[in-house]
């Protein structure tokens, strides 16, 4: 196995009032004997001074499930791994990394075994099982002890059938939005961040040098990081970009007490700079160029297949920008068909801003050599990014599903999210990006009407309400802004009102 350097440099003292109890082997509940086709629940009411942390000590069991680094898409015969208690981002050679699990100790069960193991836990409160990342423990990080887990019980998130939007605007019956904006902190990225920030959580307990966790952000990452940082009582540190944030993502990390540094720079050259300063300082870095991210997004696409009663949908549609996402969903895919709870995977759709393209270039170039643009300015913020970092993934999921990307205007993705909230939905610009792909692949065929659809909401639309205000109040230079309504000013007078309101319902259509 070959190590890596920690950090030496730097004299941080470190103090932890706890600590860490290394269990060999780890416990974890009901895992080791396949449960009943229905689950039998238990009518186990805890003692009062008992709490779930408490509660999960005593019914945990052993098993023997692992996971570790290997440099991503290696050759199989490729010896490098690292433990995941080491502090490591990339490879030897200087590429990414993956969370490679033991896949011979999980297939010792059935995909009916994990399957009627998951749902059973769907909805509970048992700690850590009431979070839809943890539910699927075994299969994101199983050798973390659960009192080192940070959780808000993220996850389990609506998948919303978009009945009026798909018939109105795509004549489609079968359209569905995964609203993973409605979570702790109103976006995706917390599915990524409990893991990640768990681990760290872990690593502090055995006297890791980490003194703190940072990240480059464009809004979510910043409010995901730091809202379980806050939680776990660990530093954050956020680097984002001056003035290219809406005021509700540059709110959440302040409120929760993270050291913020607004920077004259693009989301590009915040990350720049704090992987420079995280290879230099004991800060441990929270971008999702950390795979560990990934493992808790992937359970994303798991929680899809569960919401239909484990039948593959035909499509799923993501927004991309730094393009850890889309990877994450094909792996979750992906590993349900290895484990055998599916016997296929959806295609995949990667959707970019036209101002930050990179992956459209290169998909439309045929895959030709991989080149990073200048991000411009997007709506869609959090994926205004010109260089991401798990370009090599994205393109390895891509390939591996048959995979599409496709690209939406300013306008285009606008009037999407238009669309989308005037049939009851209140999405995020990005949505409106995801939307405008699934708009242009209908009207060239390739989606059909029958096909069933899933497009992924990344974040609730509360987040960027000035660009709804700007939209309806016609206000957003050189667009034309067709679905706007803006508010009727009248006179406070019964008449005045009654003449408005008839005029108006005459033009409602019955």
């Amino acid at each position: 196995m070959i190590s890596s350097p920690l950090f030496h440099r730097y004299p941080f003292s470190l103090v932890s009032n706890k600590s860490h109890r290394t269990l060999h082997p780890r416990k974890i509940l009901n895992n080791d004997s396949p449960p009943a086709a229905t689950p039998t629940p238990t009518h186990h009411r805890r003692a009062k001074d008992e709490n779930i942390r408490d509660e999960a000590r005593l019914n945990s069991k052993t098993h023997n499930y692992s996971a570790k680094y290997v440099p991503f898409n290696a050759d199989p015969s490729e010896k490098e791994s690292y433990s995941l208690d080491e502090i490591i981002y990339r490879s030897s050679s200087g590429g990414l990394l993956d969370v490679e699990h033991d896949m011979t100790m999980l297939k010792q069960f059935s995909g009916e075994h994990w399957k009627a193991l998951f749902d059973s836990r769907v909805g509970k409160t048992s700690w850590p099982y009431g979070s839809g990342v943890w539910s699927k423990k075994e299969w994101v990080l199983p050798e973390i002890d659960d009192d080192d887990i940070v959780s808000a019980f993220e996850g389990n998130s609506n998948l919303f059938w978009a009945e009026r939007f798909g018939k109105k605007y795509l004549g489609m019956n079968d359209v569905w939005v995964k609203h993973c904006g409605i979570s702790h902190t109103g976006s995706f990225k917390d599915l990524g961040m409990t893991v990640l920030v768990s681990q760290v959580n872990r690593l502090r307990k055995m006297n890791r040098p980490v003194v703190g966790v940072g990240c480059a952000s464009t809004g979510d990452t910043s409010a995901a990081l730091s809202a379980y940082c806050a939680a776990a009582g660990i530093p954050a540190i956020v680097f984002l970009p001056a003035d290219k944030i809406s005021m509700a993502q540059l709110v959440q990390p302040i409120a929760n007490g993270a050291f913020v540094l607004s920077l004259d720079t693009d989301f590009d050259g915040c990350m720049k700079l704090i992987r420079e300063v995280t290879a230099e300082l004991p800060i441990y870095l929270a971008n999702s160029l950390n795979s560990l991210r990934l493992e808790g997004q992937k359970t994303a696409a798991i929680e899809i297949l569960q919401q239909f009663d484990w039948e593959v949908p035909d499509w799923v549609i993501v927004p991309g920008g730094n393009l850890g996402n889309i990877y994450a969903f094909y792996k979750g895919f992906k590993m349900c068909q290895e484990l055998g709870l599916v016997d296929s995977i959806p295609r995949l759709v990667c959707a970019q801003a036209s101002n930050a393209n990179p992956l459209y270039l290169h998909f439309k170039s045929g895959w030709d050599e991989f080149k990073p643009v200048k991000a411009n300015a997007t709506f869609a913020s959090a994926i205004q990014i010109g260089d991401p970092v798990s370009i090599d993934r994205a393109v390895y999921a891509l390939k591996n599903c048959n995979g599409i990307v496709e690209e939406a205007s300013e306008e285009e993705l606008m009037d999407a999210m238009a669309q989308a909230d005037s049939t009851g939905m209140f999405i995020c610009p990005h949505t409106g990006v995801a939307l405008t792909a699934l708009n242009k692949l209908r009207a060239k065929g390739v989606i059909k009407p029958t096909d069933r659809t899933v497009v992924v909401s990344t974040a609730h639309g509360l987040k960027f309400t000035q660009a709804k205000i700007d939209y309806h109040s016609n206000d957003i230079k050189d667009m034309a802004c067709r679905y706007a309504n803006p508010p009727v000013t009248v006179k406070a007078e019964f008449g005045a009102v009654m003449d408005l309101l008839m005029k108006h319902l005459n033009k409602v259509p019955s």
